[in-house]
């Protein structure tokens, strides 16, 4: 018995790096010391840090979860990659951190090189918007334990802020406004939940499977955001992943602010887009709809698909708050990165943005609250 008779083929394994090697080095610059195949990546700091007085390394650690499982039916791995670096640069942006370089890590239980080079294509796509490095990996074949055909990745990222510059939320005050950019559709959270409930994924979406729209990547807001950060003072930002506004957005508080020596905690009202007579700008999309409906009707031997399922799963979410409530506490309905800033500086935010494919609208207000922090409620 030797380690291909175990099931580990190594020469898989030599295949699959020399495929990410190329990929590796579209993501390279002049900071990059070494390259794939070192027992370590190494990355210069010198340019990055300079005219810093206090360089900061901010790092973030996320994965894909069960979307994975909807690449798989579909037999369509080129997209997760990327679900895989928005997952972690996102969350480093929000404390204002510049993405250096990014890690990836790929289990399996057996591996197929061009199936694995496909997953780590995503990745580079990622890192390429995302403006970071990919600068290692590892990719893990373990027979038995995952079955074949089956993979997981997972991924590290690292960035870099000025001491200074850090966006902690201590700035944040009464009366600031809240400025939500649109995201692309589901993102990367709440998939053991869809999978129950939308068990078709080639039920028609708009002329499409619904399984192709569910694996719509995951945005990068990374340049945008840090593009108005040198025309705009952000003053807190939140990233809507697991746990949706409930979880996400009082996270941008991180701490209370001070008058005469009294702490003020700090909530957020959120305009509530389902609310009758709401004339704001924010839709929530249909694919939000469709997954609704799901989970009003997951019960039901058979019921309705593609378009009348999401008629009905609109009419749910107006008239059925616990799943309305579900709905916000679970996934971002069309906002996936809220930013708090002076009310003044909303329209010339929202404005940059726009210039630059990101749609934002203003989402609400950041208020008192006497009794806790964080909290937010939906007005």
């Amino acid at each position: 018995m030797d380690y291909k008779g175990a099931g580990v083929n190594i020469e898989e394994g030599y295949r699959a790096v020399e495929k990410y090697r190329e990929m590796a080095a579209s993501t390279a610059s002049g900071a990059v010391i070494n390259g794939i195949g070192s027992f370590a990546g190494m990355l210069s700091l010198k340019d990055f840090s300079a005219g810093m007085d206090e360089p900061v390394l901010v790092s973030g650690t996320d994965g894909v979860g069960t979307k994975l499982d909807i690449a798989f039916k579909l037999q369509k791995y080129d997209t997760v990659g990327i679900d895989c670096v928005a997952m972690c640069v996102n969350d480093i942006l929000c404390h204002g951190a510049r993405p250096l370089f990014f890690l990836d890590y790929l289990a399996c239980g057996k591996l197929d090189a061009d199936v694995a080079a496909e997953l780590v294509k995503g990745v580079t796509v990622g890192c390429r918007e995302a403006g970071a490095v990919l600068l290692g990996g590892e990719t893990a074949e373990m027979p038995g334990f995952y079955d074949e055909g089956k993979y997981d990745i997972a991924g590290f990222a690292v960035g870099i802020v000025d001491r200074k510059k850090i966006v902690d939320g201590k700035k944040i005050r009464e009366g600031d406004a809240l400025l939500g950019i649109a995201s692309s559709g589901v993102h990367s959270n709440g998939f053991s939940l869809i999978r129950k409930v939308i068990p078709d994924l080639n039920e028609d979406f708009g002329g499409m499977p619904i399984g192709r729209a569910l694996l719509e990547p995951t945005r990068i807001y990374v340049r945008p955001v840090l593009a108005l950060m040198d025309k705009v003072e952000l003053r807190g930002m939140a990233n809507i992943t697991g746990g949706g506004f409930y979880e996400n957005v009082p996270r941008i508080f991180g701490y209370p602010t001070t008058s005469d020596s009294l702490h003020i905690w700090l909530s957020a009202a959120i305009r509530d887009p389902l609310k009758a007579g709401y004339n704001g700008e924010w839709r929530i999309p249909p694919v939000f709809e469709r997954i609704a409906y799901g989970i009003k009707n997951a019960a039901l031997s058979s019921g309705l698909s593609g378009a009348a399922a999401q008629k009905a799963g609109a009419e749910i979410l107006r008239s059925d708050d616990e799943i309305k409530r579900l709905m916000f506490n679970t996934y971002n309905m069309g906002v996936s990165f809220v930013l708090a800033l002076a009310p003044e500086n909303v329209q010339k935010a929202a404005a940059l943005l726009e210039d630059m494919g990101f749609p934002a609208w203003e989402i609400g207000v950041v208020e008192k609250s006497p009794n806790s922090a964080g909290a937010i409620r939906f007005v």
